[in-house]
């Protein structure tokens, strides 16, 4: 069994035998991405029609691979095989709304991914810590260990991380995600979205893809269009986990062909 580490939209990193996956005012509001302004000027501004090789570049460099990986394959498809179920542990009940609300936008967009928060820590498969920023590495040492921790703090100084853990078959059988509270609205859903995400399997950071949230340089804080082809193709039933690049790519045009259909209709794209 093995894991891989990826820390917030700026750095990934992985570490042998672990998978550690890679914010508003006490007082604040409990706000969706699309009340936000900084959030609603990028959906504004974003590119919703993308040709086949684009989306296809996209998923081939951020399902497959690890940036800073130290051991373990990444040159296979990771990923859940059965539902997904997320839990808050947090006191903070506008964040757990906030958090509740993103696991929701996520479940509509995905075709195949069951999705749900549940009210339990033992029936989930991902934990999302909450805390506030004084005690983001405090939390990483309880998770990892001390020098684990040193470590990520001193590589990557990450305002969230999140991680999973797989089996030999390369499926993902827990995840776990850390996000500070007290960063702002923006940051918060910025790192819930993309830490939720790429703690379902698209692990690899790429600065060489200008459209998707898991580029250093990209800051979303919400679900994009060109995202959702990438997690709509990694969770079609004809993508498994496992599989390797040449076995993805084989049947990575009929996937597509359907997933176009879906994503054009969730979000009443049109040609």
């Amino acid at each position: 069994m093995s894991a891989l580490i990826t820390p917030s939209a700026a750095l990934r990193f992985a570490l042998l035998a672990l998978a550690i996956l890679t914010c508003v005012s006490d007082t604040a509001t409990i706000a969706a991405a699309g009340e936000l302004p900084a959030i609603a000027s990028r959906q504004r501004l974003e590119k919703k029609s993308f040709t086949d090789g684009e989306i296809v570049d996209g998923f081939l460099k951020t399902a497959f691979g690890a940036e800073y990986h130290l051991a373990g394959r990444v040159d296979r498809i990771r990923k859940f095989d059965g539902p997904v179920r997320v839990f808050a542990d947090s006191d903070r009940t506008d964040r757990k709304a906030q958090l509740a609300k993103v696991v929701a936008d996520i479940g509509a967009h995905v075709q195949h991914l069951d999705i749900a928060m549940t009210a339990t820590s033992e029936a989930a498969n991902v934990r999302v810590k909450l805390v506030r920023d004084r005690d983001l590495f405090r939390t990483i040492t309880s998770f990892y260990g001390a020098e684990r921790a040193r470590e990520i703090r001193t590589s990557l100084d990450p305002q969230c991380l999140s991680g999973f853990r797989k089996n030999d078959n390369f499926e993902i059988e827990h995840s776990d995600v850390i996000l500070t509270v007290d960063n702002g609205d923006f940051t918060f859903l910025d790192c819930a979205y993309e830490e939720l995400l790429q703690s379902l399997g698209p692990i690899n950071d790429t600065t060489s893809v200008p459209w998707t949230m898991f580029n250093d340089n990209v800051s979303m804080g919400y679900f994009d269009v060109y995202d959702q082809y990438i997690l709509n193709l990694l969770y079609d039933p004809r993508i498994k986990a496992g599989m390797s690049v040449a076995e993805a790519k084989a049947v990575l045009p009929e996937v597509l062909a359907d997933v176009r259909v879906w994503v054009r209709r969730v979000n009443d794209l049109k040609e």
